[in-house]
């Protein structure tokens, strides 16, 4: 590491301690040469994702465009901003723990289905009916009953379902 003061590569690490979120390791160090103390902070280094879009652009992968898309499929529900961020975080992680590089926003938005579906059903329709692109509400009907075969809908949602024309 250079010192900022006299540029000499010979430093001793005084106190190290893992940061706040835990990502990254914040160093204190004291040039040998000069005995100027200076702050270095170590973190790990993230691949750089691209997504695929449907029309075949390329475009760097988004953190804030994933997190708003679920803050719109989890509006107006009992759901914290810190269950999105983890769930935001979670995907990332899946995504980034693959190989590839370029990922296709059928995969991403898969990611997001799998996790919206474990945390709220209806933040996972609201999701599915945008990312499937639902032209009607036959196409909701069938997303819910598959939902119903997953996880039984309870008496209150029933009762909602039963209501809706056919």
């Amino acid at each position: 590491m250079l010192c900022p003061k006299c540029t000499s590569q010979d430093d001793k690490v005084i106190d190290s301690r893992l940061s706040k979120d835990g990502t990254s390791i914040r160093r204190r160090r004291e040039c040998l040469d000069c005995e100027s103390r200076f702050t270095t902070y170590e973190q790990i280094e993230r691949v750089e994702l691209l997504a695929v879009k449907r029309d075949g652009r390329r475009e760097p992968f988004d953190r804030q465009k994933l997190l708003s898309s679920l803050i719109k499929a989890c509006e107006k529900r009992p759901i914290s901003l810190d269950i999105m961020e983890e769930s935001v975080n979670s995907i990332i992680s899946d995504l980034e723990s693959g190989q590839d590089r370029e990922l296709s926003t059928k995969v991403i938005g898969a990611k997001v289905m799998e996790r919206l579906h474990a945390v709220d059903p209806v933040a996972y329709v609201r999701f599915a009916s945008v990312y499937r692109r639902f032209e009607d509400i036959g196409e909701f009907i069938e997303e819910i009953q598959s939902l119903e075969r997953r996880a039984p809908l309870s008496d209150d949602q029933k009762e909602l379902f039963n209501k809706i024309p056919s």
